[in-house]
């Protein structure tokens, strides 16, 4: 498995640069840079881009309302250009909070959205003429909805690759199902090897069966928390990782749309997604984090002695994740829990 690591759209990135380097020399593989309605990614992209030189960078994720397809794909190969390659285009619907109440934009069609936002950066990546007629994007604009004068461009510039890797932030059946059909990887939210296959199995099983041989293997990207010793404070170090299942499961998003509260359920924890989301919509985040199950916790981080984490690695790579996302916690060298993991692995 690669490792990868998220930069957190609070951080500072300028600051944290001394680190990064560091860890690129230790083997990390790739850097994700989170966005939000943060400060973006791409400008940290370019910064990194410049200051770094083997780690691959990537976005996770630009959500595909605020910025058009043909924008996203422009943005993309100047990312990999001054990358000299290194580029990875995340990409994700985000949410109707995000989409409509921070760039006022209408959240419709997400699955197609995403997908169609693929084919027309590939089309612009090939420099082939823009002609699109999707469910969600259409371009040039019908006569009908413009002034009549758009034509089909290509893009001015010939991109470094013209197969720049997209990575598919999907959470619900279709979109999973899509992503393994058309991306390159998948970023799922949250994965515990044991309930994987419950969560995704059939829905990534039906993209696999349409996907093009041509695409490769897809890359599953799974985010876990890292902390590595003998007769660590679990619990506590775990604390994050369960107030971060709280926010999402129970209050990213209203009681009748919380995409992360329905991908609870179908990995089988339906009693304590409905206690978390009523814990939490009631104010009480506190309750809401104590009702996280301890056994998603312990299955979906990494944290514990030596010998459990790798017997949980392998559970991760049984489970088909090829990218290991970490969080190192509970004040460890970043640095030497990439070289141990490294050494498992």
């Amino acid at each position: 498995m690669d490792l990868s690591m998220t930069l957190d759209y609070t951080q500072d990135v300028t600051a944290r640069l001394p680190e990064l380097r560091d860890l690129e020399t230790a083997g990390v593989d790739a850097l994700w840079v989170q966005e939000g309605y943060s400060f973006d990614a791409v400008s940290a992209i370019g910064f990194l881009a410049a200051h770094t030189e083997r780690i691959r960078l990537g976005t996770a994720i630009l959500n595909v309302y605020s910025r058009s397809p043909a924008l996203l794909a422009m943005t993309a190969a100047g990312c990999d250009h001054l990358s000299g390659g290194r580029f990875a285009l995340g990409l994700g619907a985000s949410g109707p909070q995000v989409v409509e109440g921070f760039h006022g934009v209408e959240y419709r069609r997400p699955t197609a959205r995403i997908r169609e936002t693929i084919d027309v950066c590939r089309m612009v990546w090939r420099r082939e003429p823009l002609r699109y007629e999707g469910r969600s994007v259409v371009v040039p604009l019908p006569p009908d909805q413009g002034t009549g004068q758009g034509r089909p461009l290509k893009l001015v510039n010939r991109p470094a690759r013209p197969d720049i890797p997209v990575y598919w932030a999907a959470l619900g059946d279709l979109s999973v199902a899509a992503a393994a059909e058309v991306a390159d990887g998948w970023l799922p939210f949250f994965f515990v090897p044991e309930r994987a296959g419950q969560a995704f199995g059939e829905a990534l099983g039906r993209g696999t069966r349409l996907r093009d041989s041509a695409l490769g293997r897809l890359d599953v990207v799974a985010s876990v928390h890292v902390a590595i010793g003998e007769g660590l404070d679990t619990e506590a170090l775990l604390r994050p990782a369960r107030s971060h299942i709280a926010l999402y499961a129970g209050g990213m998003g209203s009681r009748q749309s919380n995409f992360y509260n329905t991908l609870a359920r179908r990995m089988g924890w339906e009693k304590e997604a409905g206690e978390m989301q009523d814990l939490f919509l009631a104010g009480k985040r506190a309750e809401a984090a104590a009702a996280v199950p301890s056994d998603w916790l312990a299955l979906g981080n990494l944290v514990g002695p030596e010998g459990w984490v790798a017997e949980r690695l392998a559970a991760f790579a049984e489970a088909g994740v090829t990218t290991l996302d970490i969080t190192v916690v509970g004040g460890a060298d970043p640095v030497r829990t990439v070289e141990t993991l490294r050494r498992l692995m």
